[in-house]
């Protein structure tokens, strides 16, 4: 272990029962094993599997590890291994100076003690005196945005506070290796932009492990990836856009959802580039039209139609309204066809979703609107946090 590497994970792997009463019978026979000096068996017995299955990496200093995957994939528990709450079956951990985790938002706190004095008792398990912690307090108070609660017992804090606390408390100790579980998905915008400005700063003297669902907060902080499945590693680098895309392929988006007042009818969609119709993908910079089938009922003289692309986050990212273009379309009372011209499509690399809605005049009642009726993917090798790309015009002056 370099004197710069902070983290070392060779092999690990840990194993559950899903039938409680013979995990307690595994848990004897292992803990009579170790006592006894005999080596316990450590491959699958009945009802086990691996949670996680045979994980290596290492950690710099100034590096931050996003750790993603489908929900039951490993993730927390590999955290907690990293943090001595629970025990490997197999393999090695070596972690190198003061750790602060957040793993789950009641870690560490004491619920009948005050946040003030749950500071104090963090502090001492990551190993500062009350003298060093009395220096840090106040800053630790303000980063929470606490100070009217401070002296509350903890039981009463929402899970926000709680996270609130948790954080300021990893962010002002100043750890050497910080592990973070989801935590920020909690707290409201302003502070999550706080506790990303705190981890930019820490990222230059600790190593991070960051778990999120959020594709968006893995790109903008991680400067590596590991996509884990069922407790195995399925993608590790430094390909931060390969390692999202990878994740991506474990889900299908939203089912296709009609809803509206039921006086319109979407009969058809197509997405259409290069002359070929029916596509499923484009490249990046494309140009790319959609052709839709439409009827309206006849007493509706005049309608609108709008788009919408949603990213797999489920965030609305690009909006054409035929009313903010000055375009109405008159009611020919049979089947429409109805062709907009996108041009190039400077979204990032990934995939996403359609919505179209048909509504009358300016914006008015929805006749008919179809959630996620087109899929289509943007391929391309220039990935980045944004969902959209600017073609800037470049020159020196």
């Amino acid at each position: 272990m370099t004197d710069d590497t902070l983290i070392k994970v060779e092999h690990l792997s840990k194993k559950f029962c899903r039938d409680l009463k013979t995990s307690l019978w595994y848990a004897v026979q292992d803990i009579t094993s170790e006592v006894t000096g005999h080596k316990y068996e450590r491959e699958l017995r009945n009802d086990e599997f691996w949670s996680v299955n045979d994980i290596s990496f290492e950690l710099k200093r100034g590096e931050c590890l996003g750790l993603i995957g489908p929900n039951g994939a490993g993730k927390s528990t590999l955290l907690k291994i990293l943090n001595g709450l629970i025990k490997p079956d197999k393999g090695r951990v070596e972690l190198r100076g003061r750790i602060g985790s957040l793993i789950e938002l009641s870690a560490g706190f004491n619920a009948i003690l005050t946040g003030r004095e749950n500071i104090y008792s963090r502090g001492a398990v990551l190993g500062f005196t009350t003298a060093e912690i009395d220096k840090k307090l106040d800053a630790i108070i303000e980063f929470s945005e606490l100070e009217d609660f401070i002296d509350t017992p903890v039981v009463n804090y929402s899970s926000g506070m709680k996270v609130r606390l948790g954080f300021a408390v990893a962010a002002q100790m100043e750890p050497d290796v910080l592990l973070l579980d989801e935590v920020l998905a909690v707290g409201d915008v302003g502070f999550r932009a706080k506790c990303f400005n705190a981890i930019y700063k820490m990222i230059n003297n600790a190593a991070v492990i960051l778990v999120s669902h959020s594709m968006p907060q893995i790109a903008r902080v991680c400067s590596d990836i590991i996509v884990m499945d069922h407790g195995k590693c399925v993608f590790q680098g430094r390909d931060i856009a390969a390692g999202i895309d990878k994740f991506y392929s474990y889900f299908q988006g939203e089912e296709l959802l009609i809803s509206g007042s039921g006086e319109a009818v979407i009969h058809k969609i197509d997405m259409q580039s290069n002359g070929n119709t029916g596509i499923e993908s484009i490249d990046y910079l494309d140009e790319l039209s959609i052709n839709l089938d439409v009827s309206v009922q006849s007493e509706i003289e005049i309608f609108d139609v709008v788009l919408v692309l949603v990213t797999q986050e489920l965030q609305p990212i690009a909006y054409c309204n035929s009313h903010f273009n000055e375009v109405h379309f008159t009611n020919s009372k049979e089947v429409m066809k109805i062709c907009v011209d996108l041009g190039k499509i400077n979204l990032s690399p990934g995939c996403y979703s359609l919505t179209v809605e048909v509504t009358t005049k300016n914006n008015g009642k929805v006749l008919c609107k179809h959630n996620n009726c087109y899929r289509i993917k943007v391929a391309g090798s220039n990935f980045c946090s944004a969902p959209l790309q600017i073609v800037g015009n470049w020159r020196v002056s």
